[in-house]
C-alpha cells in the first residue's frame, strides 16, 4: 500500500471530527467517513460500516456502493467473513486477495463471482467494546497490508466515538450473545454442505451454491434451509436441485 502523507491524513481526520460534532444525523457523519476513506486510501475502495440496529440485527450503513452492502450481507447470512472476524476478534483483518485467501471458505465461495479482490476491516472500538466494523473493498488485489492496519483504525475510531453515543451501552452486550449464536449457525451450514457433498458427490462450493439457491427460492434464510436439511425435514437436491 502506498504510504499516505501524515499531514494529509491528519487534515482528513480533523475535518471529519469537526463535522461529527455538529452534524444533526449520525448517518450523515458516518457517510462522510466512508467517503473520506474512498478519497484517501489506495485501490479505489468502496467503504461502509457494519453495526447493530435497535433490534440487535447486523446491518450495513453509509455504504459508498451497493456492492458493499451485498458483500456485507453475505457475511451476515453465512456468519463468517473478514468483517465479522474484525468485529469479534477486535483486530484489523486484511485480505490481500479474495481468490486465494482460505480463512472463510463459505464467504469466499459466495463472492468469487463479484469484482472484489482486496478487503480490509477494522473494529469500531469504544469504551473497550467493539460496536461494529469499518470495511473497505477494492477490485484490485494486493492493495492492503500492514500499513492499512495502522491507518484504517484512525477512521474507525472516529466512527466508533459517534456510534458509542448513539447506540448506548446495551449494544455490546447484545453483540456478545449474537456471536455465540453465530458459531452454532455456521456449524449447521457446514454440516448441511457436508451432507450434500456426500449425497451428490459434489464439491463444497457447489453444495453451498445449492443451499443458497434453495434459500432464495423458498424465501427463507441460508441458516433455516441448512437447519431443515440437517434435521431431515427438507433436503435440497431431492427435487433435482
Amino acid at each position: 500500500m502506498k504510504r499516505l502523507p501524515l499531514d494529509d491524513l491528519s487534515d482528513t481526520i480533523a475535518r471529519i471530527r469537526g463535522v461529527l460534532l455538529t452534524e444533526e444525523k449520525a448517518s450523515h457523519a458516518v457517510a462522510l467517513i466512508a467517503r473520506a476513506i474512498k478519497e484517501t486510501l489506495p485501490g479505489h475502495p468502496e467503504a461502509g460500516v457494519s453495526i447493530l440496529d435497535a433490534g440487535g440485527n447486523r446491518i450495513s450503513s453509509a455504504a459508498t456502493h451497493p456492492l458493499v452492502e451485498q458483500l456485507d450481507a453475505v457475511q451476515y447470512e453465512l456468519d463468517e467473513g473478514p468483517c465479522l472476524t474484525a468485529w469479534s476478534a477486535e483486530e484489523v483483518v486484511i485480505v490481500e486477495d479474495v481468490h486465494t485467501d482460505q480463512r472463510w471458505p463459505n464467504w469466499r465461495a459466495a463472492v468469487l463471482d463479484t469484482s472484489v479482490r482486496s478487503v480490509a476491516s477494522a473494529p469500531l472500538m469504544a469504551g473497550g467494546q467493539a460496536l461494529g466494523a469499518l470495511n473497505i473493498y477494492s477490485a484490485l488485489p494486493g492493495q492492503y497490508d500492514g500499513s492499512t492496519g495502522r491507518v484504517l483504525p484512525l477512521f474507525a475510531g472516529t466512527a466508533a466515538t459517534l456510534l458509542a453515543h448513539i447506540q448506548g451501552t446495551e449494544v455490546p452486550l447484545r453483540m456478545a450473545g449474537d456471536l455465540k449464536a453465530t458459531l452454532a449457525t455456521r456449524d449447521t451450514i457446514n454440516r448441511a454442505c457436508g451432507m450434500l457433498m456426500e449425497r451428490h458427490g459434489i464439491g463444497h462450493d457447489d453444495a453451498l451454491g445449492r443451499l443458497i439457491t434453495k434459500a432464495r427460492k423458498s424465501g427463507g434464510t441460508l441458516a433455516e434451509v441448512s437447519a431443515l436439511l440437517v434435521a431431515g425435514a427438507a433436503a435440497p437436491g431431492n427435487n433435482g436441485e
